[in-house]
């Protein structure tokens, strides 16, 4: 019995001992075709790898072009005609390498290529965002380097093994410093500029070796996205947060000191005319900050879009002629800048865009800094820039509709009286209006053709209801006022910012009888095959009845009732065209609006004022932006209808 369990322990033992060589046969063997595939995947792929010489050229750009509705105007070629200046490692500033090391790969010389720090990163903010559109990478700058010259943009699992490859193979063939200068020497840093000496040229009018440190972090900061970044479109502001930012970074991993990053950060920059070959700047800025939130600045540079905006050309040439010369003369008004929009009230196409007196301008007033606030900024787009400006008494249709649409008439009257309406906010609000008079009791036609105030506030509070106000004005398009218990009855009086675009739009609610189209900027885009990838036309959305919004344009269309205050022949009054149009001016005269229309025909909005909303001296909306509106309405009026 003994004997026999001896006998079988022997046997189980054998047995263990058998399949442990059959697994680590089977393991070898499995590691042996893993490595085989591994090394075929590596030798096939590492073919591709080019001469170092080849990593100073990037992949050839198609550039996507810009073009007004003809499609026979060129308003501008986005990633065209590249700038490049080779530039040795040697002679780039230790702090501008230090600069980018800090905001791209600060493990850079530890690594091999890969960061599994930053993979990890990455993944665990992939997890938490669980939206593929918002996918962040874990990339050092040899993947980037990869990525950028031999990969195409698709994102799949076998281009993501080809790119961990090659940078394998990269970082072996080469050394760090070597990588490090050709990265430097071929990153996109703006729509044509390439390399780290071209864009000291392009942006500060220097050679790279003379950047200060303030001016290597604003590239270093570029390299995100150069296109939303660029300091010549809209958000300046949002460069120079990301350049305080990469100096603090700097100071946090001890390049710099706490005392050289607050030197760079308040140092002020001078950006340098860029010369770029640009129609409508605003507009056409406006647009590449859709295409860059649609299809991502790599998709824009390599495709070879064909972009079809709604911008009719001669509206635009004579816009810009328009504001510009009424705007210089209203300097002498301490009135630095204006902007004016021009829209299709039925379709919501704009037709014309001028987001300051002169895009091109480098005459700052004296003191200014680029991108901070300024009298007079060129670069900001006052048209649609994220802080709005108060409209004065350009809001006040917007109650008056919302009263008529509840029932009231033109004949309604109110009382036009010294009145204490209360204590708001934390004092009693007594209101005058413009002309210090009172007029005892009139109509709703007259209060609204005149502008009066006190009458205008009657109607908010007692006729229409200020909640219900607000949220009229938001349906008809104003964006900016999201929090209505922030405001008050002023508010009918203009104390609500609202951007001009906004606004502009929304009294085209009134040009078309009730109905509202969005702001339309895009008709087409077409890919470099003639495949029309996106195509967009406005669904007219009904949001107020035609009788309430006939009623406003019969008011502001009505020249004796408003000839009273403004004269029987002022700017606003076309003698042989139904022309509807308010003005506005808000308190210490810090901004002046006209915004009017031709129903069914155009809608155009202006302001002037000044960028830092510092007042202006005492003029009214009628005598700053009047002849702005209404040289360009004779104008566009003469040109679009009969």
């Amino acid at each position: 019995m003994t004997k026999t369990r001896h006998v079988k322990k022997i046997f189980q033992k054998n047995s263990a001992l058998a399949r442990g060589r059959r697994l680590l046969h089977v393991g070898f063997f499995l590691f042996l075709l893993g490595f085989i595939g591994i090394s075929s995947l590596f030798l096939y792929y590492a073919k591709d790898l080019p001469r170092p010489e080849r990593l100073n050229e990037i992949a050839f750009a198609q550039p996507t072009r810009i073009y007004d509705r003809t499609g026979e105007v060129l308003l501008y070629e986005l990633f065209g005609e590249e700038k490049r200046e080779f530039a040795p490692l040697a002679k780039i500033p230790q702090h501008l390498k230090e600069a980018i090391l800090t905001t791209e790969d600060r493990y850079f010389y530890k690594h091999f290529g890969l960061d599994w720090r930053g993979i990890g990163r990455s993944v665990l903010k992939n997890l938490r965002l669980r939206d593929p559109a918002q996918f962040v990478g874990g990339s050092t700058i040899s993947q980037q380097l990869v990525r950028s010259i031999l990969l195409s943009r698709e994102k799949t699992v076998p281009r993501k093994i080809k790119e961990i490859i090659l940078t394998l193979e990269l970082e072996r063939r080469y050394s760090k410093d070597e990588i490090l200068e050709f990265y430097l020497n071929q990153i996109p840093l703006g729509s044509t500029v390439y390399g780290v000496g071209a864009a000291s040229r392009f942006y500060f009018g220097k050679p790279v070796a003379e950047l200060s440190l303030a001016e290597s972090a604003v590239i270093a900061a570029l390299i995100q996205a150069p296109s939303y970044y660029s300091p010549y479109g809209s958000h300046t502001e949002e460069l120079l947060s990301r350049k305080d930012y990469v100096l603090n970074s700097m100071n946090l991993l001890e390049y710099i000191t706490e005392e050289q990053a607050t030197e760079a950060q308040n140092q002020a920059l001078a950006f340098q005319d860029p010369g770029l070959s640009i129609k409508a700047p605003h507009f056409v800025l406006y647009i590449v900050d859709q295409l860059l939130k649609t299809y991502g600045e790599e998709f824009l540079r390599e495709s070879g879009l064909k972009v079809y905006t709604t911008l009719n050309w001669r509206l635009q040439e004579k816009a810009e002629e328009i504001v510009t010369a009424v705007a210089e003369r209203n300097v002498v008004f301490d009135a630095n800048n204006a902007a004016l929009v021009a829209l299709d009230p039925a379709t919501g196409e704009i037709l014309a865009m001028v987001g300051s007196k002169d895009w091109f301008s480098q005459s700052y007033p004296e003191g200014c800094v680029p991108g901070q606030t300024c009298l007079f900024d060129p670069k900001v787009n006052v048209a649609t820039y994220r802080i709005g400006r108060q409209p004065g008494s350009a809001f006040k249709p917007f109650a008056y509709v919302t009263a008529f649409a509840k029932g009231y008439d033109d004949t309604t009257t109110v009382v036009d009286e010294e009145t204490n309406f209360g204590v708001w906010g934390e004092k009693e609000y007594i209101p005058h209006n413009y002309d210090e008079k009172f007029r005892g009791t009139v109509t709703l036609r007259q209060a609204l053709a005149q502008s009066l105030n006190i009458p205008s506030i009657k109607v908010l509070l007692n006729l229409a209801g200020l909640q219900e106000s607000i949220a009229t004005a938001h349906d008809m398009g104003i964006t900016t006022l999201q929090d209505p218990s922030r405001y008050g009855p002023s508010i009918v009086l203009g104390g609500g910012e609202v951007k001009l675009l906004d606004i502009t739009s929304a009294y085209g609610v009134f040009a078309t009888g009730g109905k509202r189209a969005p702001p339309l900027s895009i008709m087409r885009i077409v890919s470099e095959g003639g495949t029309t990838i996106q195509e967009n036309v406005n669904t007219l959305i009904s949001v107020l009845s035609k009788e309430a919004t006939d009623m406003v344009t019969s008011i502001l269309s009505d020249n004796e009732a408003r000839t009273p205050i403004f004269g029987a022949n002022s700017l606003l009054y076309f003698p042989n065209k139904l022309v509807a149009v308010k003005t506005g001016t808000t308190q210490d005269f810090r901004d002046g609006w006209v915004v009017g229309y031709s129903p069914n025909a155009l809608v155009t909005g202006v302001w002037v004022g000044n960028n830092d909303n510092s007042p202006m001296n005492k003029e009214p909306g009628i005598v700053v932006a009047g002849p702005i509106w209404r040289q360009f309405m004779d104008y566009a009026l003469s040109v679009i209808t009969p």
